[in-house]
């Protein structure tokens, strides 16, 4: 009777043939995921790109969040328009040149068969000096570690830019930059929805993750962090999940990159960033106990990326060093004695 009835009325069967189109064409979709100009753009380490745009003007803009018109050439040569403003918060007041946000124009993506995600951040080196490559290539390699432990993570990949700058029509010397995902490429590829959450209850996250975190952040030695208001985390809520994945990012603060510009969280009592805190944030000690066996499982292959071939070897070194005398504080001490006498959140 149902089938009768409505082959008999038109509008029911176009509906029904529009729908069923649609949901056919999610399944392609969904099925068929299209490249993203950040995969595009990253497919080799280090690849070289070209960022034409009027840096100059952008530089003395830099606090506000006005867009230069500009193009950026891939690595394969070919060149797509981009809007580039100024990004950030301390690394804009302070540094040379500000980290950028990048933004592509869909039509474009569409017809190079790119997804539309469009938006990308480009971390510059703060100085317009060799420490300035050595301390971004520091903050890559922390990023490189915690996508090793965990796939809920934020990629940055390295680039090496050529600015050309419309004002003076000069290009600079090429500069390791890193391209890190925008917030909606992460939502997208963990199928979730980033959201902004403050005082999150331990109940309510994957403690699992929340643990590694937490490590992490303890064997980089930052304390720029925070649980309670979602500092430097991306929440991100899964589909299908009442639990909240805790995703980091932005390790400029970090003792393993040690920037001359940065310093501890007042609440840790630490005169220098690289000294450590534990910011367990209530976190069971069994869950940060665990946290230290998968990294501890990770071990040779965390102490391999400190070795970064881009990174001067003193520096790598140094780096190696660093990550070392995590090793052995986790191997000589019980999580209740590295954590502070006040739980930090």
């Amino acid at each position: 009777m149902f089938f009768k009835t409505n082959f008999r009325n038109p509008k029911s069967l176009i509906f029904i043939f529009l729908s069923l189109l649609f949901q056919n064409f999610i399944l392609v979709r969904t099925s068929q995921a299209q490249e993203s100009v950040f995969d595009y753009l990253t497919a080799t380490e280090a690849s070289a790109i070209k960022l034409e745009l009027d840096l100059t003007e952008l530089i003395n803009s830099k606090n506000t969040n006005q867009y230069f018109p500009g193009s950026l050439t891939a690595p394969d040569g070919k060149m797509l328009k981009v809007d580039v403003r100024p990004r950030g918060k301390f690394r804009r007041r302070t540094c040379d040149i500000p980290p950028l946000k990048l933004k592509f124009r869909k039509k474009e993506l569409r017809a190079a068969g790119l997804d539309t995600l469009n938006e990308i951040k480009l971390v510059v080196p703060c100085f317009d000096n060799p420490q300035g490559e050595e301390l971004l290539l520091r903050e890559y390699i922390a990023y490189r570690m915690f996508e090793r432990l965990s796939p809920n993570s934020v990629r940055a990949r390295l680039v090496k830019v050529a600015f050309r700058d419309r004002h003076v029509e000069q290009v600079r010397a090429p500069v390791f930059c890193l391209l890190v995902e925008h917030d909606e490429q992460v939502a997208a590829r963990l199928k979730g929805q980033i959201q902004q959450i403050f005082e999150v209850p331990n109940d309510s996250l994957y403690l699992d993750q929340a643990a590694l975190t937490v490590m992490f952040e303890y064997m980089i030695g930052n304390t720029d962090w925070s649980i309670a208001d979602g500092r430097n985390l991306y929440m991100l809520k899964p589909a299908g999940s009442d639990k909240i994945q805790l995703i980091p990012y932005d390790f400029d603060f970090s003792g393993l990159v040690s920037a001359p510009y940065a310093s501890p969280r007042i609440d840790t009592g630490l005169k220098k960033v690289q000294d450590r805190c534990l910011i367990s944030g209530g976190i069971p000690k069994e869950a940060l106990q665990n946290a230290c066996n998968t990294m501890m499982a990770a071990h040779d292959e965390l102490l391999a990326l400190c070795n970064s071939p881009f990174l001067p070897k003193t520096s790598a070194r140094n780096v190696e060093r660093y990550v070392e005398d995590f090793f052995d504080l986790i191997r000589e001490k019980s999580i209740e004695q590295l954590r502070p006498k006040r739980d930090l959140r």
